[in-house]
């Protein structure tokens, strides 16, 4: 961890507390889309179990159904990849940060056998100002809880992605999230190396007027058609396939 970075975010509060008063105002805040949050996609068998748990990202927050989100494309992408059947399951839930999802969410999840799971969990903690001592607290805490309920799943996290990128922000609070982001991100990615859960590489954000919705915050349907394909990647043990190029997001 940086501490001077840290240091600096904390100097700059101020503005982010002024600028995200204003952001918060004009915002809409959109509910979760309609639709499943579990199904299954035929195939051959075995079939992939995939959970993907975490926050509004997760939960499809910025579509107005969940087949165009984040698991539902995922899961479809994983079944045309390696031609298998893919059951899914979404848990995510609007606002939630870290120490929620491992305190509510992981207790509440029924102990089935998933083979795969997908962290997206970090963006609230990096937009509440949550201390890097925290996050490693109750992120590490996600993790142990996660690896102890399915020891054999390959669990993989995605990072925050650049919010500088995000339209909703102006470039001011942009520039001091981001700086929360990249803090959050470092510890979350050391936490995972040491607990077995791979980190992937952030989502690269080359268009942020396709990839965003309305509110300039949560993903388009595009946007999460391009995290779905960046996670891809990770969707197998070995991971040796091509990584995936920078995409629209």
């Amino acid at each position: 961890m940086n501490p001077l970075k840290a240091a600096l975010s904390w100097l700059a509060f101020p503005v982010y507390a002024w600028q995200g008063i204003g952001v918060r105002l004009r915002t809409p805040r959109m509910l979760p889309p309609q639709g499943r949050v579990r199904h299954r996609i035929d195939g051959a068998e075995p079939a992939v179990r995939l959970l993907v748990i975490g926050d509004s990202s997760v939960a499809g927050v910025g579509i107005a159904d969940t087949s165009h989100g984040l698991p539902s494309q995922l899961a479809r992408l994983v079944a045309l990849r390696h031609e298998r059947a893919v059951v899914w399951r979404a848990a995510g839930f609007n606002s939630a940060t870290a120490g929620q999802v491992r305190d509510f969410v992981v207790p509440n999840l029924a102990d089935e056998h998933w083979t795969h799971i997908v962290i997206a969990v970090g963006t609230n903690d990096a937009k509440n100002f949550h201390r890097v001592k925290r996050f490693k607290r109750e992120f590490g805490g996600l993790l142990y809880a996660l690896r102890a309920k399915w020891p054999e799943a390959l669990i993989v996290w995605s990072p925050v992605v650049d919010m500088r990128r995000m339209p909703a922000l102006p470039p001011a609070l942009g520039r001091i999230l981001e700086i929360r982001a990249s803090l959050i991100n470092h510890m979350g990615t050391q936490l995972c190396e040491e607990r077995g859960v791979v980190p992937a590489t952030r989502l690269p954000i080359d268009d942020p007027d396709a990839g965003f919705s309305d509110d300039g915050f949560h993903a388009s349907a595009d946007g999460y058609r391009a995290w779905a394909e960046h996670l891809l990647y990770y969707m197998q043990e070995d991971r040796l396939i091509e990584r995936p190029g920078r995409l629209v997001a």
